[in-house]
């Protein structure tokens, strides 16, 4: 590990419990902090996790949280109703930016998110995330509110795989830490670089593409490296993270994924052929599947016309 990094651990990583909740509304002022999750079909979830924000973090006793939206993107089960009967504003995916036809994956929602939200320090939670805790926030809202040199913090903690304790991120000491190790090796030191949990400031996020895909994690990381600095990028232990696991075939195309938004910013050039090609057993053998990767990536959020006209308004 680089001796910048040994150092940047010491001075940017820290537990939820090194800043008390009196001390985050202390700091707080006149920030607005807006929470968004992004939601497919996560009626069994989203419900529990708008409830604990909204009892514990957006009371008149403890007013941290300004805005709590779920960009529903395009859900065929009850999502958006029990995130609204749970407290939560709910806009849907292609109600936002109408205009530009929206494009399937999470890094589309969270981009469009920015354009529906007012707060100067926005913070992405994960829709799908069981036995939620309040310090999913406050952790990485934390130092944004209480350091004005971080720009960007990112939630770490233990992903156990069913009953198993830290066999989780499968993806992640797969693909994405080989890749940021040897191409990026400032970024060595995030435990969780692929993790749903993390927070911004919005003069940052408008400014950083997003890859409308499984890459935008990785993407906003790397991009946000070069943008501002190692210095201004931070990680919370919060605990653990119980979630929804997905199945083999979908984590190689979220590799894919990840792997092309990597390459593109090594190289910015294109791959020959952006598929990937996976195999089922059917009733004649193994059959291919054949899926395209994702490609696409979202502007800076300034450069659009109707946020530049939402910021002069």
């Amino acid at each position: 590990m680089l001796e910048e990094v040994e150092r940047w651990l010491d001075r940017r990583s820290w537990s939820v419990a090194d800043r008390p909740l009196e001390r985050i509304l202390a700091a707080k002022r006149n920030t607005r902090v807006s929470v968004v999750l992004p939601a497919l079909n996560e009626e069994a979830t989203v419900g529990d996790i708008v409830s604990v924000i909204r009892r514990e973090l957006m009371s008149e006793a403890v007013p941290l949280v300004d805005e709590l939206v779920v960009i529903d993107s395009g859900s065929t089960d009850r999502t958006a109703e029990v995130a609204a009967t749970a407290g939560a504003r709910v806009v849907a995916r292609d109600a936002v930016l109408p205009r530009i036809p929206a494009l399937p994956g999470k890094g589309e929602v969270l981009w469009r998110s920015l354009m529906v939200t007012s707060g100067d320090v926005v913070c992405f939670v994960d829709a799908d995330l069981r036995d939620f805790s309040a310090d999913f926030v406050t952790g990485i809202v934390g130092p944004l509110l209480t350091d004005p040199d971080v720009d960007f913090v990112k939630a770490m903690y233990d992903r156990p795989f069913g009953d198993t304790p830290g066999q989780g991120g499968r993806v992640t000491e797969l693909v994405a830490r080989p890749l940021l190790n040897l191409h990026w090796p400032q970024l060595a030191g995030f435990v969780q670089p692929l993790g749903g949990e993390y927070a911004a400031r919005r003069s940052l996020l408008e400014r950083l593409p997003f890859p409308v895909g499984y890459g935008v994690e990785l993407g906003l990381l790397v991009d946000a490296l070069h943008t501002v600095g190692l210095d201004a990028l931070a990680q919370v232990d919060v605990g653990v993270r119980k979630h929804r696991h997905q199945d083999g075939q979908a984590l190689g195309r979220m590799a894919a994924a990840i792997y092309r938004t990597a390459q593109l910013r090594l190289s910015r050039g294109h791959l020959v052929r952006p598929r990937l090609t996976q195999f089922e057993r059917g009733e004649k053998g193994f059959e291919p599947r054949t899926h395209a990767v994702d490609t696409e990536e979202r502007p800076p959020m300034i450069e659009i016309a109707e946020y530049a006209r939402r910021r002069v308004a």
